[in-house]
């Protein structure tokens, strides 16, 4: 490839990674961008009157806690995973 196209290339991968950044600069949730649905799906609920007729067992102490937790999840489901994909790689490699 030549360099020139290298380049311009290059030029364009960083105006579309420096573009979202300068437009959103100072923006945050706060002004409504970069809400989630959790939480536009959580004040329609809310907004609905509706009552839970269920509550947690426990709830964790902090928002961190509560992440280590979801990742702890997420660890354990891919290593599971990995798991059983290799294992099946395995089994048919052996054959």
């Amino acid at each position: 490839m030549k360099t020139s196209t290298l380049i311009i290339l290059a030029i364009i991968c960083a105006i579309i990674f420096i573009a979202p950044l300068a437009m959103y600069n100072g923006h945050g949730e706060d002004d409504g961008y970069f809400g989630g649905s959790d939480d536009a799906a959580g004040e329609a609920v809310e907004s609905s009157g509706f009552k839970p007729w269920f509550s947690s067992i426990w709830e964790p102490p902090s928002g961190e806690i509560e992440s280590l937790l979801f990742a702890l999840q997420a660890a354990i489901g891919a290593i599971i995973i990995g798991y059983f994909f290799g294992y099946w790689r395995g089994q048919g490699k052996e054959e």
